[in-house]
């Protein structure tokens, strides 16, 4: 489907003030610096898409009855607009998160947004809000593309309404404190997603349910939570918003395979393409709490790392559980994992060749 939208821009006339701007972003640290501007875009059935604006970040207005507030219909996307080493800016494989925001739309049963308008919508608010870019290492405008359903009523069905929109944050690093590696806690009361359930797609359920495990982990003193499927509760899926892929001393790579209680990583999949031109042998196999153990303490397993687009890619130093912890490698960087992010991270900024297509520049 094609774009047939013109798009109404509405300039803030309450910007932040640039004095007041540049002190916001020299420490943003990550999701609270929001710039001045919005993306919305209606949509009513038998109608379609609608009413496409850039306006002032501004609060919603919600009828209590508003479907959202109780069904739940809601999904979103994240991605980051990089700045370039010549200067100029760029997104990393927008169309890949347009398909997916649309795999999720069919799974909520919600109306699907054509990618060309989820393109030019990301691309018009990161031109708008340029100016936000922080110059701190790591630095990125992080995008959150998302849709509610707007129809007011209750009652169990889908909503014939959806307001779909797109607001930006200037962000550095994902996680505090700087360590080498996070330490990681093994949920065994909580599951992430079942099969048949949501567990593909990125929709806020998925991140609510694993909330209480997450605070358990930091509880704890760890970083972030890792679940384990919900049937066996052996094999190893997913962090609580990452992937995770292990590196074995035979020079191969695993990460658990997509059976419909993963999500799809954007960063996952690149990651994948990139081992196997560094010409490791690459796996997509179940991996299971016990052998993870097992091979970090017999050396066969040298790093395991996590990734996605917030993090990026993280390297996992310690794992502990309710009958013990255990270290992976080093517990810090391992060679692989640092060449792998150094390579995506060098597409992103342009410092490494995109023989993939994978970057869309914005100027």
């Amino acid at each position: 489907m094609s774009a047939t939208l013109t798009f109404e821009i509405e300039p803030n006339a309450n910007a932040v003030p640039a004095a007041e701007r540049e002190e916001r972003i020299a420490a943003p640290g990550f999701g609270k610096v929001f710039t001045d501007h919005m993306v919305t875009i209606r949509y009513t059935e038998g109608q379609g898409w609608h009413d496409a604006k850039v306006t002032a970040r501004q609060p919603l207005v919600l009828d209590p009855a508003t479907a959202v507030l109780h069904y739940a219909q809601e999904i979103f996307e994240g991605l980051k607009a990089y700045r370039r080493e010549d200067g100029g800016m760029a997104l990393f494989r927008p169309e890949a998160n347009a398909q997916r925001f649309n795999a999720s739309a069919r799974r909520m049963a919600m109306a699907e947004l054509p990618e060309d308008l989820f393109i030019e919508s990301c691309k018009l608010l990161v031109d708008i809000d340029k100016n936000w870019f922080p110059d701190v290492e790591g630095g990125s405008i992080y995008l959150r593309p998302f849709m509610i359903a707007s129809e007011v009523f209750l009652g169990v069905k889908p909503s014939s309404e959806y307001l779909f929109m797109v607001i930006a944050s200037a962000v550095g690093g994902y996680f505090k404190g700087g360590a080498p590696a996070v330490s990681l806690w093994v949920s065994q009361d909580y599951s992430r997603a079942a099969p048949g359930g949501t567990g593909a797609a990125k929709c806020g359920g998925n991140y609510a349910s694993s909330l209480v495990a997450q605070a358990e982990a930091i509880k704890l003193g760890h970083d972030q939570v890792v679940f384990l499927d919900a049937a066996e509760r052996r094999w190893i899926e997913e962090l609580g918003g990452m992937n995770i892929f292990f590196v074995f001393d035979d020079g191969s790579i695993q990460t658990p395979p997509l059976s419909g209680t993963i999500l799809p990583g954007i960063t996952r999949d690149s990651l994948l393409t990139l081992a196997r031109e560094e010409g490791l042998i690459v796996r997509e196999e179940r991996y299971g709490i016990d052998q993870w153990e097992a091979d970090a303490r017999s050396g066969r397993l040298v790093e395991a790392f996590a990734c996605g687009t917030a993090a990026v890619v993280t390297p996992i130093g310690k794992v502990s559980s309710p009958s013990g912890s255990f270290t992976v490698g080093a517990g810090g960087p391992g060679q692989a994992t640092q060449r792998l992010k150094d390579r995506l991270v060098g597409i992103q900024r342009g410092s490494v060749a995109d023989t993939h297509n994978w970057v869309t520049r914005l100027d």
